[in-house]
C-alpha cells in the first residue's frame, strides 16, 4: 500500500483474448492497451495490470490488499448469466472467467470505498457489479458503433456539479466510443449523471455514497484525455493519507 509522498498503486484489468505472435499461435493472452498504463502513469499512479485469476475472484481481498484504486477498462461483451440474462445472438466473445473476477474486485472495492474508474465494458461491469443489467445490442443504427472494429465520435452532457463533470474538469464537447451494448437498469445506488447527444442513452454513471465511483461508457485514454485519471489518483492519494 502506498504511503506518504509515493505514487498510488492503480490496477488496470488485463483482457482476456487469443493472439498470435512470433511462435505462439492462437495463445490465450492477458492484454491491455498502453494507453491505460500510460494515463494512470500521467496521472501519478503506478498502473499495475490485473489478469483473470480464480481465486481472487473467489477472494478478492489479498489482491485489493496492494491496490489503491482500480481501473475497470474496456473489452468484450459480458456473460448475460451474471447479470440473469440469457444471451442475445449478437452477444459474443465474453469470457465468464474475466466477468467473476471483474465484478468480484468492483464489489471488493467498493466495500472498502477504494476508487474505482470504470470504462465501457468496465461501466457495465460497475453496474452489473451493483444488481444492474443491460441493453445487449442497440442495433444497427448508432451512432455508439458507426463502424465495427473503429471508434465513433458523439457528444456527451454531463449532470452539473455531478462527480462525472468534477472529474473531467468540463463538459467535453466530444468523446470516442464502441459498444453495442448499454447500461439498461441501473444498479443499487447508482445514478445516472451522462448522456449521449442526441439518442440520450446513459453514458456516465456514479456511486454517491462513495468517494470516488464512477463509470464512463467512452474511452478517455483514446484521446489522452488524463483528467480522469488524475482524479482517481488523487482521490487514491487522499484515501491512503485519510
Amino acid at each position: 500500500m502506498s504511503a506518504g509522498g509515493k505514487r498510488p498503486v492503480v490496477g488496470i484489468t488485463a483482457a482476456l483474448e487469443s493472439a498470435s505472435w512470433v511462435v505462439w499461435r492462437d495463445t490465450e493472452v492477458n492484454i491491455s492497451q498502453r494507453h491505460y498504463s500510460e494515463c494512470v502513469a500521467e496521472a501519478g499512479g503506478i498502473p499495475v495490470l490485473l489478469p483473470a485469476d480464480e481465486r481472487s475472484a473467489s477472494d478478492p481481498a489479498e489482491l485489493l490488499d496492494v491496490l489503491d484504486a482500480l481501473v475497470l477498462s474496456g473489452g468484450a461483451d459480458l456473460d448475460p448469466a451474471s447479470y440473469g440474462a440469457e444471451a442475445d445472438p449478437m452477444t459474443v466473445g465474453y469470457k465468464a472467467e474475466r466477468d467473476r473476477f471483474e465484478i468480484a474486485l468492483c464489489r471488493g472495492a467498493l466495500e472498502r470505498d477504494m476508487p474505482v474508474l470504470g470504462i465501457c465494458r468496465g461501466t457495465q461491469i460497475f453496474n452489473v457489479a451493483c444488481g444492474g443489467t443491460l441493453i445487449q445490442h442497440l442495433g444497427d443504427a448508432t451512432q455508439h458503433v458507426e463502424v465495427v472494429g473503429e471508434f465513433s465520435t458523439h457528444e456527451v452532457r454531463l449532470e452539473p456539479g455531478s462527480l462525472a463533470a468534477r472529474a473531467i474538469g468540463a463538459e467535453p464537447a466530444e468523446v470516442r466510443s464502441h459498444h453495442h451494448q448499454a447500461l439498461d437498469r441501473l444498479g443499487d445506488g447508482l445514478v445516472a449523471s451522462g448522456w449521449s447527444v442526441p439518442d440520450d442513452l446513459v453514458e456516465a454513471i456514479e456511486h454517491p455514497q462513495h468517494q470516488f465511483a464512477v463509470g464512463f461508457m467512452w474511452h478517455p485514454e483514446e484521446v489522452r484525455e488524463t483528467a480522469s485519471f488524475r482524479a482517481l489518483a488523487e482521490a487514491a492519494r487522499q484515501g491512503v493519507a485519510a
